[in-house]
């Protein structure tokens, strides 16, 4: 006598059960501006990755025969005040303001989850120091702060990078801390501290993936303001230092010529409004795509 073994029908697809990525991503199809935002990011990511074939001249090429040009079909946003094409110059600068914005981040992001989760996890005098040393930095508003600490180091890319990380470092600290301490309390630690889980497991494990969705958020929307910080810092000349191509220093390098040469410092700063915009509409829809709260269908 043999057994037969029957195969469980395979449900439709529109039954099967949802999981939870599909439902986010769901949520976030529907946001026109999340799809905008989006939308504008990959456009401005393609653009700083195809720059060597996007840019119809060298960015640093000078064409001192033919300065402050207006824009024309040889150069479609004009020359600067030593004849460099504006164009070049712009898509170049979307590698090195995308670049900033992401170490930027990757500094701070990573130093202020791991203090968050150190300092949420295991409370006590070490949550109490943690939380000492961040309100002194938030004590200074962000764009000052690293400002200051640029001053310390002294002007340059890499001083910026690090100048901003630090800056952004208390915001995801606080985020991670006050998710951490939520989860702690859940049913499945406790499980996982019975069954000889060590302190870094359950942090690495249980966790840092249930305090990554809101941590994603603030990267998303962090990412925009670090942009706008270390253009905001070039601009003053703390920066990227020529001839490198940078949108915050071309509007610095721009700003002498406003009146006879409008187009040096506009394309620049529609360039930064565009990519800041995007990234924001993006952040916000992540937002209400990640939020409990918001009703799901």
């Amino acid at each position: 006598m043999s057994l037969q073994v029957t195969a469980l029908p395979r449900l439709p697809a529109a039954e099967r059960p949802r999981t939870y990525g599909s439902i986010v991503r769901a949520q976030l199809a529907r946001n026109r501006g999340a799809m905008a935002g989006l939308t504008l990011l990959a456009v401005a990511i393609g653009v700083a990755l195809g720059a060597p074939w996007l840019a119809p001249y060298d960015p640093t090429f000078q064409d001192l025969l033919h300065p402050l040009q207006p824009p024309s079909r040889a150069h479609p946003f004009g020359t600067d005040e030593v004849g460099r094409d504006v164009l070049s110059r712009v898509i170049y600068g979307s590698r090195l303001s995308l670049s900033v914005g992401l170490i930027s981040v990757g500094i701070g992001g990573t130093a202020g989850v791991t203090l968050g989760l150190v300092s949420g996890f295991y409370g006590g005098w070490l949550d109490d120091v943690i939380l000492r040393i961040m309100d002194l930095l938030l004590a200074f508003p962000g764009i000052l702060l690293a400002l200051a600490i640029v001053a310390v180091l002294g002007p340059g890319l890499y001083n910026v990078m690090l100048a901003v990380g630090i800056a952004a470092t208390p915001s995801f600290t606080r985020v991670t801390r006050g998710q951490t301490l939520a989860i702690r309390a859940m049913d499945y630690v406790t499980g996982a501290r019975a069954i000889g889980c060590t302190s870094v497991r359950i942090m690495w494990r249980y966790i840092l993936p249930n305090v990554l969705p809101s941590v994603i958020v603030l990267a998303t929307l962090g990412l925009a303001w670090a942009i706008l910080a270390a253009s905001g810092l070039s601009f003053l000349g703390l920066g990227a230092q020529p001839p490198t191509p940078e949108w915050g220093a071309m509007l610095s390098f721009g700003r002498a010529y406003l009146r006879q040469a409008w187009w040096i410092t506009t394309f620049p700063g529609l360039a930064i409004m565009v990519t800041v915009l995007g990234m924001n509409m993006l952040g916000d829809g992540l937002r209400d795509a990640l939020d409990p709260k918001v009703p799901r269908s």
